[in-house]
């Protein structure tokens, strides 16, 4: 199985018809993610890499059956999209642009919420099911099916995991792009949770990083959880008061260091990696 996304998802392209968004479709689409069709203000009635253009989301509902999106657009016009997508009824929506301003978010989850959808992101490198579907623009090369969810702030540190997991066997049931804004549409202890309930899903990794408090979150729900939690975070030597890539990976004062989401972490019972190589080690360790 899988959480979010699978090979029946029917999802959607928001700015189907820009460049980013009509190159990640054909990548896609091609690794057999099934896209059903795209949106373009004024543009209906196109094509694009064979997909169906439509000028609204509630179209693309209506006539295609679509419940999943993903939002290829400025940052400007994301919140727009993704409360467009929400309001017709979309249930799963990827926001992939970066730097979504603080406020428009806020409005966004608060919408999600409301009916029901979740929303990853922005600032993320989006979902795979290895073998299933592939939304956002994670490169599919790291990635296998197999028993082990992971869940990151970092794009670049999902590969890396997904890497590690593959090569000693383990491989994946779904990897989810977290984001690395500072108002995310999900939090970890969210994701945890649907991971928990997957049965194909034996061990989670999480991979967490300076600024916020999504790690410290998680830490609450952990002895809830009937998996085992393996975490990494991002950011152990980072100067405090410098962003450290992503908007969200800034420490202000003594909140959100990297040794603070740790000690909060492990004393919830997660087990930390402090390489890539210990989450495998860790893993035969626990008989996962």
């Amino acid at each position: 199985m899988a959480i979010l996304l699978t090979r029946n998802s029917k999802v959607i392209v928001q700015g189907i018809t820009g460049t980013g968004g009509s190159f990640h479709a054909r990548r896609m689409k091609a690794y057999g993610t099934q896209i059903v069709a795209g949106t373009s203000p004024g543009k209906g009635g196109q094509e694009v890499e064979g997909v169906p253009v439509r000028d609204t989301v509630e179209e693309c509902v209506r006539e295609f059956g679509a419940n999943f999106s993903v939002i290829f657009l400025p940052a400007r016009f994301a919140a727009e999209a993704a409360l467009e997508a929400i309001f017709a009824g979309i249930k799963t929506v990827v926001i992939v642009p970066e730097h979504i301003p603080i406020f428009d978010m806020m409005e966004v989850r608060k919408a999600a919420i409301a009916h029901g959808t979740v929303v990853i992101g922005g600032n993320t490198a989006g979902i795979i099911t290895p073998g299933q579907a592939n939304v956002g623009i994670i490169p599919d090369v790291a990635f296998e099916p197999g028993r082990i969810g992971t869940v990151s702030r970092s794009g670049s540190l999902t590969y890396y995991v997904a890497d590690t997991l593959t090569r000693t066997g383990f491989g994946e049931t779904t990897c989810v792009g977290l984001g690395g804004d500072p108002v995310l549409g999900s939090t970890f202890d969210e994701i945890l949770i649907l991971f928990d309930k997957d049965p194909e899903t034996k061990a989670v990794v999480m991979v967490g990083e300076i600024g916020g408090a999504y790690e410290e979150r998680a830490a609450r729900m952990l002895n809830k959880m009937s998996k085992p939690v393996i975490c990494m975070i991002g950011g152990l030597f980072a100067p405090p008061g410098k962003r450290m890539g992503h908007a969200g990976a800034i420490v202000e004062g003594n909140i959100g260091t990297a040794q603070s989401k740790l000690e909060a972490l492990t004393r919830a019972g997660a087990h930390h990696a402090k390489t890539f190589m210990d989450i495998p080690e860790i893993l035969h360790r626990l008989g996962v």
